[in-house]
């Protein structure tokens, strides 16, 4: 075993864990992650809801012997007053959030509000709907009521304005399903626009934070299979460098525009950086390091959001050398440009992969929403 978890976070890495559940949480599991692990955070998505509360609710079951994932007697009050699915599924991610969110809490009075930060995403079916964003954002951070809470909105044409729009509401948000490099900047744009919102309500700036996921792992494996249909040496010679050159792309784009006078002025009233967030850091080709998108992007201030197999293995085999990030950059604008040369589009991939996971996404919700409506139906108590 090695100290590489500490490690990481001595370098200015906060280390998020990329899972919650209610068992995660009444085991004390989570509790243990924050303690041993230097777990200081925790995200969530539809996916990630969708396993939680769907795990053992499989049919047929003898009677008395299910296990709901530790849902049972919230499912079986929820269908005893009869709430829509909908009404059921947010009563049940914003409890799990809202008992997480407490958990964490020591961390975030330590961190000055930095870490002990808990995401919960909005419906995902409203992706290309701002006002219906907003509002949905709005509506979660009333129901968990937690400060150290991270509303999740994507970052689709339509999620930038309800990014500001948010922000500026003094509402902190974890902006996610962040693939392309010229989309990082128009979400870094909208989370400045909405400090300037914010500032002109009087709002104190120090208490609106920020994460911007950019997501890693689904970049290469997008490119590598469009590499592997090429076949060609030139083509193998650029595999798996991909997902690492863009965040590190996207780490310079951070620095320059956090060190702009636009910036300067609002660090001046109090606001705080939106931090790089490295999402999708499991790896999904065995092919490669499990470690790849954690040891290669370790640099000041970003946050690197783990599923639990990469955090063990991160913990087992991490190889943790400094900051991984600068010096790269030249580097990293070869190895994209390589992947132009072959005719592989930068800018279909990043669309591509933007429009797969939203879908994914509202795949997963609606998924979620078919599988506790079923629960719901079998909990019902019978008329009369």
């Amino acid at each position: 075993m090695t100290d590489a978890l500490k490690r990481l976070s001595e370098e200015g890495v906060a280390i998020w864990l990329d899972d919650l559940s209610r068992k995660r949480i009444t085991s004390g599991n989570l509790a243990e992650l924050i303690d041993e692990q230097h777990v200081v955070g925790v995200t969530t998505n539809p996916t990630i809801f969708q396993k939680a509360i769907s795990s053992g609710w499989g049919s047929p079951r003898p009677s008395g012997a299910e296990d709901g994932g530790g849902y049972e007697q919230q499912l079986a009050d929820l269908a005893a007053r009869k709430v829509t699915v909908e009404e059921a599924v947010r009563m049940i991610t914003t409890a799990d959030v809202r008992d997480a969110a407490d958990i964490l809490r020591p961390v975030f009075d330590a961190s000055d509000g930095q870490d002990g930060r808990v995401s919960i995403e909005v419906d995902p079916r409203l992706a290309h709907n701002t006002r219906a964003t907003v509002a949905e954002a709005k509506q979660l951070a009333w129901l968990v009521d937690r400060p150290n809470t991270l509303i999740k909105i994507p970052a689709t044409k339509a999620g930038l304005p309800a990014i500001t729009e948010v922000i500026g509401l003094g509402i902190s948000v974890n902006v996610t399903l962040i693939f392309s490099l010229e989309r990082y900047r128009e979400v870094m744009n909208a989370y400045l626009a909405g400090l300037e919102k914010a500032k002109e309500r009087g709002l104190e700036l120090s208490l609106i934070r920020s994460v911007a996921s950019f997501f890693v792992s689904r970049v290469d494996t997008e490119i590598d299979k469009r590499i592997d249909a090429l076949g060609t040496p030139e083509a193998k010679a650029v595999r798996g460098k991909a997902a690492v050159a863009n965040a590190r792309l996207a780490y310079q784009a951070y620095e320059e525009v956090f060190s702009s006078a636009r910036w300067n002025a609002l660090e001046s009233a109090g606001a705080r950086k939106q931090r790089p967030l490295w999402a999708s850091t499991g790896v999904k080709d065995p092919a490669y390091k499990p470690t790849l998108y954690v040891d290669d992007l370790v640099a000041p201030n970003t946050v690197n959001t783990m599923p639990e197999a990469t955090l063990r293995a991160t913990e087992e085999h991490g190889e943790i050398t400094g900051n991984t990030i600068a010096g790269t950059y030249e580097q990293a604008r070869a190895d994209l440009d390589a992947v132009e040369k072959l005719g592989i589009s930068y800018d279909d991939v990043v669309q591509v992969l933007e429009d797969e996971g939203v879908e994914k996404f509202a795949t997963s919700w609606n998924d979620l929403l078919k599988s506790t409506g079923a629960v719901l139906d079998r909990l019902a108590p019978s008329e009369g």
